[in-house]
């Protein structure tokens, strides 16, 4: 794979003519900087090789955990770029990645953003640091287009609901295919919306899904200990259409050192081949991120890049370069998640959301349990973290969390089945480089050790959610 990579960086980066199309410029400009930084070895140059083997576009390598339980997956990606005017740009990633175990996935993504140009106006001084102050965020509408395909060798279910135990652990294996649309539109025509940054959400989605057995070998397998009774969803997997819909609002306060996110999302899943098997679920997001240093980023990603781009602005292909000042961010999250379904319905067991270590979409979710835990149609789950530089690009990352899942809607909200853990470890953050995790967990089942790398690659927009 690395050989293919270099034998397609030369052969695109001779000199070109004069109307050289964009693609041609780019492949152009990623071979001379791959010649400056990686064609000798020099310790000095080592960050800056590997910065542009994992960020340069339009060819990189791809690479981060597929999902907990299936590995670590390497490959590579394609970003592309067009500006054709001042209000609008276009961006586009293609990308595949492969694990050791047979884990895979691959996946187109399309954004249109509309960037208009503002005329410029006079800000008062008095207002110059207010609490409404955007910090320098710009809110786009954003339309996205995707097609991804994930097969997943290994994935773990424990039983439905709070009560259930470690010895009822079975393994199962899943495909799943999404296309789909989703879009962002800013809602900023009276003044007293721009501050908190209001914007309504939209997508629709078809999902494929198969399951199978999977290919562990010290896991009982899902469809010898459980049943379509235990296990809904376990017999067939209808093809569903999934409709959703959101508001959030994303103020930022004390010159956005404060910056806040609260989303409420309504999601209806449709199966016409089997309407036992629809669905609806809404979703609230409280999540407060407090930040130490007035000039440290944002830990959110850019919902204006792809998957595998890490461009710091959306009329810019530049990516963040590594910086050596202090950060810091202290984080408060909850998560509360209710799905409902009509008489005679059920929730498949393959789209509840799960607590203990990651979710299915790499998610950290109760750090000290195993990965999957916990699964049920309603969960609630807070979430403190800490994190905070060392030495440049190192630092110190502390979280504790507190959540249960729960069969039935009123049972969510009784404490009594609430579970917690606590975790302490590492993070890796340089520019646009993956957030890499090291940490050890504890939970009242004992202690779980997870090496992660963030699911938002690159800084970028998250793929499409799997359950």
């Amino acid at each position: 794979m690395g050989r293919l990579f270099w034998i397609a960086c030369l052969l695109v980066a001779t000199p070109a003519a004069a109307q050289e199309s964009q693609i041609h410029a780019d492949f152009r400009a990623e071979g001379e900087h791959l010649k400056e930084n990686c064609s000798a070895f020099d310790l000095a140059k080592i960050g800056a090789c590997a910065m542009t083997l994992a960020t340069d576009h339009p060819l990189h390598l791809a690479f981060g955990n597929i999902a907990p339980q299936n590995g670590f997956g390497l490959g590579v990606a394609l970003v592309g770029h067009h500006t054709p005017n001042e209000r609008w740009r276009a961006t586009w990633n293609a990308d595949a990645v492969g694990a050791p175990g047979g884990a895979w996935r691959t996946g187109a993504y399309f954004k249109i953003i509309h960037t208009p140009v503002s005329a410029p106006t006079v800000i008062p001084a008095s207002a110059a640091g207010s609490a409404t102050s955007t910090g320098g965020i710009r809110a786009y509408a954003v339309v996205d287009a995707y097609a991804q395909t994930i097969s997943l060798p290994t994935l773990l279910f424990f039983g439905l609901g709070p009560g259930t135990s470690r010895d009822g652990k079975a393994a199962f294996g899943m495909r799943e295919t999404v296309i789909g649309t989703r879009t962002v539109v800013p809602i900023a025509r009276f003044e007293a919306l721009r501050g908190i940054n209001l914007a309504a959400l939209g997508e629709v989605n078809g999902r494929f899904v198969q399951l199978r057995r999977a290919t562990s070998t010290t896991s009982a397998s899902l469809f010898d200990r459980y049943s379509e009774s235990t296990a809904p969803g376990l017999s067939a997997q209808p093809s569903f259409v999934q409709f959703g819909e959101g508001i959030r609002i994303s103020p930022l306060a004390a010159a956005a050192a404060v910056r806040l996110n609260y989303q409420v999302d309504v999601e209806q899943f449709r199966a016409p081949a089997d309407a036992t098997s629809s669905f609806r679920r809404w979703t609230i997001t409280l999540d407060h991120e407090i930040g130490l240093y007035h000039r440290a980023p944002a830990r959110r990603s850019l919902e204006t890049n792809g998957p595998d781009d890490c461009a710091i602005d959306p009329t810019t292909a530049r990516c963040p370069s590594v910086s050596r000042d202090r950060t810091g961010a202290i984080g408060i999250k909850m998560t509360l998640s209710k799905s409902d379904a009509a008489a005679g319905s059920r929730v498949p067991f393959y789209f509840q959301p799960t607590l203990g270590g990651s979710d299915i979409n790499g998610v950290a979710a109760l750090a000290g349990y195993d990965d999957y835990r916990f699964r049920g149609p309603h969960l609630l789950l807070l979430q403190e973290t800490f994190e905070h530089s060392i030495y440049g690009p190192v630092g110190v990352w502390l979280a504790a969390e507190q959540g249960k899942v729960a069969r039935q809607p009123t049972g969510i909200f009784n404490t009594r089945d609430f579970v917690q853990s606590v975790a302490g470890g590492v993070s890796l953050r340089a520019g646009g480089f993956p957030a890499i995790v090291l940490s050890l967990a504890r939970g009242t089942e004992g202690y779980h050790f997870a090496a992660t790398i963030s699911p938002t690659l690159l800084g970028g927009s998250a793929r499409p959610s799997l359950h």
